[in-house]
């Protein structure tokens, strides 16, 4: 008999998603299968929930969303031998076909022929989700399974902040969203000097701070510039760290950067930008990275070295926890902003919320 498990799934080309029952997968001969403990959202699930031009051009319907997950391994494919039924693990999130000039390369990354779990396939917003055995990461049995699950998006924060060491640096974080506020606790842990950081948004002001900001400015409504220079007597920022994808904030970070900086992107700009390279980052001898993903698998092993030294506060960013039923209210609450990471949980009954369950 054919098992069935309730899913979150983008039924058709509209907006919203669609809570209904589909298959259990099946684990290849590569693969595995894992029961959910737990699934947050990101802003990607939120663009396909919207159904706006990103997702019309990246999502085909019908599909289960949703990507970062820990969870319990149930059943393996007959080659693999590296996991076992009862292992608890997160999801690499980026499967690669291994054989491009960038896999081979040590650039699996940004592999030529790259799908990303509940965006090309079918993903974790449901009871099981089957993973190529080779994107498992083992998991700290202490680790509560919503903290775990952010390992995928705290993995863009270190590899923002760490492109190039911050000990001693003055650093800008421009966009207080999940990943930011991350990439403040980052940046503290890892010796930065001072950690400034801008957003609209109290809530997430306020959780700047929780994370290690020194201080924290509302960009539409503060003469932002004016005070990091005043912060940092004049010099300006030596990292910068644009999370945020507004047009504004890149203008502001390429302003405030110091002489011999660097700017590090992790913000998706919505459309082509002017920006004043010649002053603001040629003039300056500044250097630029763009950021994508993680790098598979050396962030991975800077990121639990970050969760077992206990630096990085990820739990405080877990700030509502949903069963996978009230995906709506879980959705809404994204969508009003005054959030970081929100949690569901398919399987409610093997979990107990971090913090307890956000009123649907």
């Amino acid at each position: 008999m054919t098992r069935k498990m309730k899913a979150l799934i983008k039924a058709r080309p509209e907006p919203g998603l669609v809570l209904d029952e589909v298959e259990v997968p099946t684990p290849g001969p590569d693969e595995v299968l894992i029961q959910v403990l737990a699934t947050t959202i990101c802003g990607s699930d939120v663009h396909i929930y919207r159904w706006d031009d990103w997702a019309q051009r990246n999502i085909r319907p019908p599909l289960v969303i949703g990507h970062e997950v820990a969870g319990r391994v149930v059943a393996v494919g007959r080659h693999v031998e590296a996991w076992k039924e009862g292992d608890y693990v997160s999801v690499e999130t980026h499967i690669v076909c291994g054989r491009c000039r960038a896999c081979r390369t040590g650039n699996m990354h940004v592999c030529y022929r790259l799908q990303i779990l509940g965006i090309h396939r079918p993903g974790s917003y449901a009871e099981y989700v089957c993973v190529p055995a080779m994107n498992l990461v083992r998991n700290d049995p202490r680790w509560h399974p919503a903290v775990a699950s952010i390992q995928e998006p705290f993995g863009n924060a270190v590899d923002t902040v760490l492109c190039e060491s911050v000990a001693g640096a003055r650093v800008l974080v421009t966009g207080c969203g999940p990943i930011g506020l991350m990439a403040i606790g980052v940046a503290r842990a890892a010796g930065a000097d001072w950690v400034g950081a801008t957003d609209p948004n109290a809530f997430r002001r306020s959780l700047a701070l929780q994370m290690g900001a020194d201080q924290v400015w509302d960009p539409t409504r503060e003469p932002v510039l004016d005070l990091i220079m005043e912060a940092t007597q004049g010099e300006g920022v030596d990292v910068v760290l644009e999370m945020s994808g507004h047009p504004a904030a890149l203008d502001l970070g390429l302003k405030a950067l110091a002489m011999a900086g660097r700017v590090a992107l992790l913000g998706l700009l919505p459309t082509p930008v002017p920006v004043d390279l010649t002053d603001g980052f040629i003039f300056k001898g500044a250097r630029m990275y763009g950021i994508t993903g993680r790098h598979m698998f050396q962030t991975w092993y800077r990121v639990q070295a970050f969760l077992r030294d206990g630096k990085v506060p990820l739990e405080r960013l877990i700030t509502h926890e949903y069963p996978l039923e009230a995906f709506e209210a879980a959705f809404c609450q994204m969508e009003a902003g005054d959030c970081a990471k929100v949690a569901l949980y398919p399987n409610l009954e093997l979990v107990r919320p971090l913090h307890g369950l956000a009123s649907a």
